[in-house]
């Protein structure tokens, strides 16, 4: 028979960003005000930092590292003559207000030396690393989206690996389904998924199959099966269910809940008489089993009767 999976979770983004902090200093806001609900677009500002103090130290190391360089220059042009050119051109090329050109490299190992000692190095890796740091003052959106968590206001002082909000994108979700472990090997990366909303069962999308987990969680002996879909009317947080069509499962057939007992024991029909049978439960829906267990053309039964017992007679009709 075909086996059909039923499982129901959240829609969670895919795209998810958990926005942290990496320097101190008071929060500004460059656009909107950093509310839960703003749409931001990609590479706009989230977060600005106020930075005076530190832009202010770097340009300060910057002049520092002109004037090791301009100083190096006047013996640069008697010992390395060769070298000197570039070494004026990478002097000319270092701006207050840019982002440090590449180092010039050492034509020799004595003009290594010669550099070294004159702390050019030393000073240049500094200041890319005061550079470094300086970017993290701005916060900007890796993707358009909205914040939907905002944990702190402009004006507020905020401080290194402190949480301030979570970035989502709200065009692509993942439904994180957990599947009985026995029935991971019957689905398939690609497979399409029906999902329905929990709270508007007329609201129907088509997802698709996009990572099985196969580490399965020892309580439950389930793994997780991830599911992505895009359309209208999806919210991150939405509770939905999803249908998955399993492939063919043999010598399987789906039962009503109400008629298994102790876990699993069924009646089958023999001669108009209820016959004890145990089975081997392979997967529970909201409403049904699918089992193994039985045989083709065994008579089970649509309903358990009140006081049913082995040996109990009873009589076969068909429900209108």
């Amino acid at each position: 028979m075909p086996l059909e999976l039923t499982a129901t979770g959240s829609l969670e983004a895919k795209n998810r960003v958990e926005i942290y902090a990496e320097v101190q200093g008071i929060m500004t806001s460059p656009v909107g005000s950093f509310k839960e609900g703003a749409a931001y677009k990609k590479g706009s500002a989230l977060v600005a930092v106020e930075s005076d103090v530190y832009r202010a130290g770097l340009m300060s190391q910057k002049s520092s590292l002109q004037n090791l360089v301009t100083a190096a220059l006047a013996d640069l042009r008697l010992d390395y003559p060769s070298s000197f050119s570039k070494w004026n051109d990478f002097l000319m090329q270092i701006e207050v207000s840019s982002p440090l050109p590449p180092l010039p490299e050492a034509a020799s190992d004595k003009e290594k030396m010669f550099i070294t000692g004159r702390n050019i190095y030393s000073t240049y890796y500094n200041v890319r690393n005061l550079e470094l740091t300086l970017a993290k003052y701005n916060i900007t959106a890796p993707f358009d989206g909205v914040l939907v968590e905002a944990l702190v206001t402009p004006g507020s002082l905020i401080r290194p690996g402190q949480k301030l909000g979570v970035f989502i994108q709200p065009s692509i979700f993942e439904i994180e389904a957990p599947v009985n472990a026995s029935m991971i090997n019957l689905l398939k990366i690609g497979q399409k998924v029906d999902v329905t909303s929990t709270n508007n069962v007329s609201q129907k999308w088509v997802g698709e199959i996009t990572r099985i987990n196969r580490l399965v969680n020892s309580e439950t002996q389930t793994t997780n099966v991830y599911i992505q879909l895009r359309g209208d009317g999806l919210e991150e947080g939405m509770f939905v269910k999803t249908n998955i069509m399993a492939t063919e499962m043999e010598n399987a057939y789906e039962l009503s809940r109400s008629v298994i007992f102790d876990k699993n024991q069924v009646f089958v029909v023999e001669d108009s008489v209820l016959v004890q049978k145990t089975i081997e439960p392979v997967y529970y829906n909201e409403e049904s089993v699918v089992i193994r267990g039985l045989a083709d053309g065994e008579k089970t039964l649509s309903k358990l009767p009140t006081g049913a017992y082995p040996g109990m007679k009873v009589s076969i009709y068909n429900e209108q």
